[in-house]
């Protein structure tokens, strides 16, 4: 994906992007190949792919959720800042945290808010299952998003319980979210979320399967949850 399909791709679904917001995706994109030679933060640096893989497929989930009322929305390992800082870059109001155990992936995600002049962009070097039972994080955002991290059951146990009630946690996935559907099932209806829709499409160009689902919080996440680190992914809800 070159930069004019990205522009007009993104047109084409309402999404205009300005001089600045333009020159923000050429600043990320710079700085992630850069920093890429120091440290792993991701296989695909070729500048289409990246256009296609990480930016656009990250803005792909404000296709079906309204990122324009300035919400508070908290990153799941986000590693090198997918979905959250395309997204923040789109829509300047979002209040966005981004929550990464590795605290050299947090330095390069502090450094790029830094160039890129993001405002209201909060960092944590934390482990999920640590940052859920935090009170000043626990049921505190209107939106949560993970994107490749692990499997809903898993990843239920991780992200709901940072959703307020009312609000949506909203994971990206690739092929076989139904599959994961149906075996996140018992997690959901444990940790407070209820499924309202999966939105199923294909990246343009390459074709691939992209999923996004939307989970709605309708219930206090027990106290219980997340469990201490490790556990979740040891022996999930499912």
């Amino acid at each position: 994906m070159n930069k004019e399909q990205f522009i007009q791709l993104l047109e084409e679904k309402g999404i205009t992007l300005t001089p600045l917001q333009l020159s923000q995706f050429d600043t990320y994109y710079k700085m992630l190949v850069e920093w890429n030679e120091k440290m792993n933060l991701t296989a695909i640096t070729e500048e289409k792919e990246v256009y296609l893989k990480h930016f656009y497929d990250s803005i792909t989930a404000a296709f079906y959720v309204d990122f324009n009322k300035g919400q508070t929305l908290c990153d799941v390992g986000a590693g090198a800042g997918f979905p959250s800082i395309p997204l923040k870059i789109c829509f300047p109001e979002l209040k966005v945290t981004i929550v990464d155990s590795l605290n050299k992936r947090i330095t390069f995600l502090q450094e790029l808010a830094k160039v890129l002049e993001l405002k209201e962009v909060n960092f944590v070097h934390d482990r999920a299952e640590t940052f859920g039972n935090n009170p000043d994080y626990r049921e505190k955002f209107e939106l949560v998003t993970a994107r490749a991290v692990a499997r809903l059951s898993v990843l239920s146990e991780l992200c709901i319980p940072l959703v307020k009630e009312g609000g949506y946690f909203i994971p990206m996935k690739a092929a076989a979210a139904k599959e994961e559907v149906e075996k996140g099932k018992k997690a959901l209806r444990i940790l407070g979320g209820k499924l309202e829709k999966i939105h199923s499409f294909q990246l343009p160009l390459e074709e691939s399967e992209r999923n996004i689902l939307i989970i709605k919080k309708i219930n206090t996440t027990p106290k219980k949850y997340p469990r201490k680190p490790g556990t979740p992914n040891k022996s999930p809800l499912e």
